[in-house]
């Protein structure tokens, strides 16, 4: 296949993936990584620069989904998200999280990190987990991806989107997102407003922080249901916020440790 060929088939792959089993959906994962652009310091930009060439944070977002279909890459499937059981305390998520040795998106993350802190990688393996830890710092902001063991992270609760099936980990994958009718840099331009203690803040709190708040979110919004089946304009009113708000403290932190490993 010829350089022009591919990249051609690499665009029309980009664009032609459907997107219902994205966690935050292309969009979101998008808006994250544009956020977390923003906020880089001059070293890191050049740095990251170097490792992705011509392809932005927000591009380099959603490459996790979409090798999805390469066999090659399955084992990458439960590096997108945390599961405990329903009833842990949050004292107990941390420090269950502190023993941690299995395959999730918090001990992938970790060794990302670490990964990527180091200096005998070579140039494709730091582009494989540039791309990933931009990916799941994303999941992680999303509350459906830490979820009650069984629960499979809200996907086994049915239920209608504006008179269409779904389930609440699609509604808050891509619905909520989709439902606002804007492109990745427009719903970036339109909730990216933070302050710099707010950011501090932000970044300051460790990874275990973010899964307990995210598992915290997930809880309430099973509870909120309450055998709710039809969800639309109400529904969409009452948690536009909270997604947001997940998305700008992924951005956010996202650049955080972006900073701290480039810059």
């Amino acid at each position: 296949m010829s350089k022009h060929l591919s990249k051609l088939y690499f665009f029309l792959l980009l664009f032609s993936v459907p997107t219902f089993s994205f966690a935050w959906g292309v969009i979101g994962h998008r808006v994250v990584g544009e956020i977390a652009n923003s906020y880089l310091n001059p070293k890191a930009k050049l740095e990251i620069q170097k490792i992705l060439g011509n392809e932005s944070l927000a591009l380099s977002s959603t490459w996790a989904d979409f090798i999805r279909s390469d066999s090659n890459y399955k084992y990458l499937n439960t590096w997108h998200y945390v599961d405990f059981e329903e009833d842990m305390a949050a004292p107990k998520m941390k420090a269950y999280l502190e023993e941690d040795t299995s395959t999730n998106a918090f001990t992938k993350l970790n060794l990302i990190i670490a990964k990527l802190k180091g200096k005998s990688i070579s140039a494709k393996e730091k582009q494989f987990y540039l791309r990933l830890l931009v990916h799941i710092v994303g999941d992680l902001h999303q509350p459906f991806h830490v979820s009650p063991r069984g629960d499979n992270g809200g996907n086994t609760i049915k239920l209608n989107w504006f008179n269409e099936s779904s389930n609440i980990h699609r509604v808050w994958d891509e619905g909520l997102i989709d439902y606002q009718q804007l492109s990745f840099t427009e719903y970036t331009k339109a909730i990216n407003f933070t302050s710099a203690q707010q950011r501090m803040d932000w970044q300051k709190v460790g990874i275990e922080e973010w899964i307990v708040e995210s598992f915290s979110i997930s809880k309430r919004l099973r509870e909120d249901l309450k055998g709710e089946t039809k969800l639309g304009y109400n529904y969409n009113f009452k948690h536009i916020s909270t997604v947001n708000e997940q998305l700008l403290k992924a951005g956010v932190r996202l650049a955080g440790i972006l900073n701290k490993i480039y810059g």
